[in-house]
């Protein structure tokens, strides 16, 4: 049990370890931008982790592209150009509107608006059904019980 504590308390320090070890940029306008975009492109080994919280080799190259790209004083749409031409519309996470994105960017209002319409289905259904009377309900239980006996 202690050897497990031991190895726990080892490892713990090894989770902080920071990802970019590089020196934030000179501008903090870049640096800014340089974060923002760290946030919005995916990893695409990780898939559901953004390239700042990633620990991909990929990732690793992709923080170094974009550091690249920015000291060399490009701005976030060319920066976005250059990862969408080489990577396609998967590695950001808020991909372009296309006629090939158009139902990712459509299909949750359409799915909310289909669950509204079943739900007034269902509502109109339920209000055209007849409500018994108490006088026909007990009956039928009377009925039902003298069919158990």
């Amino acid at each position: 049990m202690s050897r497990w504590l031991l190895l726990l308390l080892f490892m713990l320090p090894l989770t902080g370890v920071a990802i970019d070890i590089k020196d934030p940029l000179d501008n903090p306008e870049q640096q800014a931008l340089y974060e923002r975009l760290l946030k919005e492109v995916r990893c695409l080994v990780c898939q559901n982790q953004p390239i700042g919280d990633s620990n991909a080799p990929l990732a690793s190259d992709l923080r170094r592209e974009i550091r690249n790209l920015i000291e060399q004083g490009q701005d976030e749409q060319e920066i976005r150009g250059f990862l969408l031409a080489r990577y396609g519309d998967f590695v950001l996470y808020r991909p372009r509107f296309t006629a090939a994105t158009a139902l990712l960017w459509f299909a949750p209002g359409l799915l909310l608006l289909a669950g509204f319409w079943a739900l007034w289905r269902v509502v109109q259904r339920r209000a055209s059904l007849p409500i018994p009377d108490e006088d026909e309900e007990q009956a039928e239980l009377l009925a039902a019980e003298a069919r158990r006996e």
